[in-house]
């Protein structure tokens, strides 16, 4: 059968990794393997009881029609409340919209304001889908490393060495999948005057992570930092991570007006609105009691000590604390380099690194050169104590 040949855009582009080797780890568990799958980033714990009554209740009243594009109005003011009371932040309803979970504001507003040979400025590690939404809008992203080294965060000066004419955006993600880390005020405020002296640089931060709060100090964001950035500032969140909301696929932006239209016009040509009764429980979900979160970030916590004690106690492993997210990140560059010398993998990459610990361990864990940072790898902490206990003797094992 003739193939067509496929689109320079989707050819510029991978699959996303962690979505990958979830799948891959799917299949050996459905073959009858003992996979503990440490890749997916998702909660483990069910979505609270008062969203799901709270959708039941939708579908009970019939609410199962289009919605308008950009959001139900009343989900729209909930969210509009949520920056108020939370962040501090004054939107109108035309300056906010809902989207098809958190990736596909990402995805609209990089269709939104990129053109071709557009720079968009992406620390590293980086979450997987930012830069090749860039380049899916034609854009080239410019990857700056922050390693172990710095903290996993961003200097002033790289900023600001990266800024060039044809810079057109900056992402940056606090608190960070995968490495966890959470920027303070004064370092958020110092990236905030690089940018003030670059009035063409447009800002994004996605705060998905803001209620997954490791440390218990104040959330800060560039915007509270800078406010006067507001103008050219698009905050990116949505309820998948604080409330156990993955699959109902509910993320919301807010921003210039003329920005959020734009994103609008591009969703009413793809998706139409998110599912109106996922925007309910949404709404349920920013409007109920928060307390909800509590016994989640509890969890979190244990389970966060947990791993960064052990695997700073394995050798050729190096791992920093988090603020935030339930993600640790560890440098292994010397342990892939043992292993590599004592014959158990033939290259010395995060990527054998990482199938050696699926193919023989049974441990499925994402390899750091999928968020731009080779011989590092991400595990996720949102599984059970017991499941961690098991991968953490596992990975000893395979480091032995």
């Amino acid at each position: 059968m003739a193939q067509f040949e496929l689109s320079q855009r989707v050819l510029a582009i991978k699959e996303s990794p962690t979505l990958a080797i979830t799948a891959k780890a799917g299949k050996y568990k459905a073959e009858g393997r003992d996979i503990i799958g440490l890749a997916a980033g998702e909660p483990d714990f069910d979505t609270p009881q008062h969203i799901k009554d709270a959708a039941k209740q939708s579908i009970d009243n019939g609410f199962t029609k289009y919605t308008p594009v950009a959001g139900i109005p009343s989900l729209k003011k909930a969210i509009v409340n949520k920056f108020k009371n939370e962040n501090g932040f004054d939107y109108a309803l035309n300056e906010v919209i809902v989207g098809v979970g958190g990736k596909q504001t990402i995805f609209n507003l990089c269709l939104a304001v990129l053109n071709a040979g557009d720079e968009v400025i992406i620390p590293a590690p980086y979450w997987v889908s930012y830069a090749d939404i860039a380049l899916v809008a034609d854009a080239k992203p410019v990857i700056i490393q922050c390693g172990i080294e710095q903290g996993f965060k961003l200097l002033p000066a790289q900023l600001e060495a990266a800024i060039t004419p044809k810079t057109k955006l900056f992402m940056i993600n606090s608190p960070s999948n995968p490495t966890g880390s959470v920027y303070n005020l004064a370092e958020l405020q110092a990236l905030g005057e690089v940018l003030l002296r670059h009035p063409h640089v447009l800002v994004a931060t996605d705060d998905m992570y803001e209620h997954v709060n490791l440390t218990g100090d104040k959330f800060y964001n560039i915007l509270n930092a800078t406010p006067a950035l507001k103008e050219r500032c698009i905050v990116l969140n949505g309820v998948s991570k604080a409330y156990s909301m993955t699959g109902w696929r509910i993320g919301y932006a807010a921003g210039p007006a003329y920005i959020i239209k734009a994103m609008e016009i591009l969703q009413s040509q793809s998706t139409s609105n998110a599912t109106s009764i996922s925007q309910v429980a949404a709404q349920a979900a920013l409007e109920g009691s928060q307390d909800c979160i509590k016994p989640m970030v509890a969890a979190f916590k244990e389970r966060h000590a947990y791993v960064v004690d052990r695997f700073n106690s394995m050798p050729g492993l190096k791992t920093l604390s988090a603020g935030g997210a339930f993600y640790v990140f560890t440098d292994a560059r010397d342990a892939i380099a043992n292993l590599h010398q004592a014959g158990k993998i033939t290259l010395a990459t995060d990527l054998a690194f990482a199938d050696y610990l699926l193919e023989k361990f049974d441990v499925a864990v994402v390899p750091g050169s999928a968020f731009g940072a080779e011989g590092y790898f991400r595990i996720s902490f949102a599984t059970s104590m017991d499941n961690l206990r098991n991968a953490l003797d596992r990975i000893e094992k395979a480091l032995a």
